[in-house]
């Protein structure tokens, strides 16, 4: 019998490895640390290492340092040999950029393979953390791995961007304001990752469309009433229309933030206080627009049996993206709610800058 965790769950592993400030190792030979989540004594132990370790940053959050990004998504930070933590972390994060505008000098690298740099990046934005990481190139990784105790996987997995199936693990009846038909089915995914929900009023028949909505969880909309969204309001609306009609399907999906987290979230809204609004807030964090998979709306439905749908939605991509998954999306049914003084600009940035029909 094999108890050793397969590629997967040693994955999951770096994740929350990198989250608790904890380095993990590529294959090919890289020893990476978050930035987010480092120490001074780790940085100070990576550099009694040798070598010479660089600083991982995306291509959005290089723009925003004037930093040539010649790997095209991905920029090389050369650290220099006197680099705090502190150094690390302004470099890193845009909290302080107003105050403190003139970085550096930062150095980007050009020579040289960039794949354990974007594995890097792709290991943090999958564990929620700033997308900003410290790799040292090492000899004999596995190794290096097993002395140290620490997660060894593949770069090119990490850079996996197949979606990870998602396995039905239990639905109960759940009446709800809006219908008394209501039902809560749960999925999990295989590589470690948050649940997701779907909220299934009434009886659908699934060999016609059904009334769907994809949402995208909003803690501080959905629970806490945010005057920043129109989270709360899409979320009530949809399920409102839903039992009106008797029939439908919620698809509530994890992706707080536009898939960067809660706490980058609030980073974002840090931003926006500054003056910047949200898709110019999330590329200088080093994010793009919108980070969320709708992949994983798309097989819920067809684990629910559902081939069709007339989609509740302000936004082209969602319709796109079913579509490309193999579900038709026979309507595209607007959801125009919650409009009021304090996110107007926000509603106006997704009108320009994303495409919304609002």
């Amino acid at each position: 019998m094999e108890f050793s965790p397969n590629i997967t769950e040693r994955l999951a592993r770096a994740r929350a490895d990198l989250r608790m400030g904890v380095p993990v190792v590529l294959e090919g030979g890289a020893v990476v640390l978050a930035a987010e989540t480092l120490t001074a004594e780790r940085l100070a132990a990576l550099r009694n290492l040798g070598g010479e370790p660089s600083l991982a940053l995306t291509s959005r959050r290089a723009q925003t340092l004037k930093a040539p990004a010649y790997d095209g998504d991905v920029a090389r930070i050369a650290l220099p040999a006197d680099a705090s933590l502190a150094w690390v972390l302004s470099i890193s994060d845009p909290a302080d950029d107003l105050r403190a505008p003139m970085k550096g000098p930062v150095q980007s690298l050009r020579a040289g393979d960039a794949a354990m740099h974007r594995a890097a990046i792709a290991l943090t934005k999958a564990a929620r953390l700033l997308p900003a990481a410290i790799v040292l190139p090492i000899a004999q990784a596995a190794e290096f791995a097993r002395a140290q105790n620490l997660t060894l996987v593949p770069a090119s997995a990490a850079i996996d961007d197949g979606l990870s199936p998602l396995n039905p693990i239990v639905s109960a009846r759940l009446p709800l304001s809006v219908s008394e038909a209501g039902r809560l089915h749960i999925f999990r995914p295989d590589d470690g990752a948050e649940e997701h929900y779907a909220v299934e009023i009434g009886r659908p028949d699934r060999s016609k469309p059904v009334l769907s909505r994809l949402h995208s969880a909003c803690f501080t909309g959905d629970l806490l009433g945010s005057l920043k969204c129109d989270c709360g309001p899409q979320l009530r609306g949809a399920l409102a229309q839903m039992g009106a009609e008797g029939a439908g399907v919620l698809l509530y999906l994890n992706q707080e933030g536009r898939g960067i987290g809660l706490a980058n979230k609030m980073r974002a809204y840090s931003l926006q206080d500054q003056g910047f609004d949200t898709v110019e807030a999330n590329h200088r964090l080093g994010f793009e627009d919108d980070e969320r998979d709708f992949r994983i709306g798309a097989e819920i439905l067809k684990r629910m049996g559902f081939g069709a749908t007339r989609l509740l939605t302000n936004n082209p991509a969602k319709v796109a993206k079913m579509e490309s998954c193999g579900i038709t999306v026979v309507e595209r049914v607007p959801l125009k709610v919650g409009e009021n003084a304090h996110n107007h600009g926000y509603l106006a940035t997704k009108a320009e800058k994303s495409g919304h029909l609002l």
